[in-house]
């Protein structure tokens, strides 16, 4: 039987790159997958046709996830179509880039609606659905760790906040037995950061294995702490990077 036979797992953004990745590694692992999307409706049908036509069972749900109302609609569309949920996966994330003198409030309030209160809101929504067993797994940054430039300061901080939320849910969803971890990933193949793209060869540089990850690794990592690996794993950081932060 497959680790994850008789789950069920929300992932926001989940229609393209890590969010996709991830979606699609859990339904190969047995779990009915609902993955969330706000403007990417096609490549969002894509994923849930790829999972089906490999004989898994997934649906999209769409979601703006800096209006907190849609965030906890999605997890209650989730429920409602497979009867329950083990699994949420907080993937949804946007890179805000611009020195400090050049950001704006608006930026910030985006920024952290999206990354934050969107984390706490799609949590809240879940929690009393999630029994003992359940994962919350919230995807961070390797930025939390090493700034290794400028520009990036507004999206490390937002990422570092799920840090602190993480360790928190530990303690309050513990006695349930539900595990929360973050994971952090570093430079990612991926449409918001490609491998070819400006800038690549600096962030590969800084790595030790002198490669991009790929959002498949990133899913292989979530998969281990969703599946029967993940059981003792609470309230921690586990960062893939490629030795960035080494």
């Amino acid at each position: 039987m497959r680790p994850l036979t008789d789950k069920t797992a929300l992932v926001t953004g989940g229609s393209r790159g890590i969010g996709a990745a991830i979606a699609t590694r859990l339904a190969a692992d047995g779990a009915r997958v609902a993955l969330t999307y706000h403007s990417s409706s096609d490549r969002a049908q894509t994923v849930v046709e790829k999972i089906t036509a490999d004989g898994g069972t997934a649906i999209a749900i769409p979601a703006a996830m800096e209006d907190p109302q849609q965030v906890r609609a999605a997890v209650d569309a989730s429920v409602e179509a497979f009867g329950g949920l083990d699994l949420l996966v907080n993937n949804a994330g946007i890179f805000p880039y611009g020195h400090i003198d050049e950001l704006t409030l608006a930026d910030y309030e985006h920024t952290m609606a999206v990354h934050v209160r969107a984390v706490f809101a799609a949590v809240q929504a879940a929690v009393p659905h999630l029994g003992p067993g359940s994962r919350i797994i919230s995807i961070g940054s390797s930025l939390v760790e090493r700034v290794p430039g400028p520009g990036i300061s507004l999206y490390a901080m937002s990422k570092s906040a799920l840090v602190g939320f993480t360790k928190g849910l530990a303690r309050d969803l513990g006695p349930r037995g539900v595990t929360a971890v973050a994971v952090h990933p570093g430079s990612t193949d991926t449409e918001m950061n490609p491998a070819d793209g400006h800038g690549a060869e600096s962030e590969r540089a800084l790595t030790a294995l002198d490669r991009y990850g790929s959002a498949e690794d990133i899913a292989a990592t979530v998969a281990h702490l969703a599946g029967p690996g993940g059981a003792y794993i609470t309230g921690t950081t586990i960062t893939v990077d490629g030795g960035v932060t080494a």
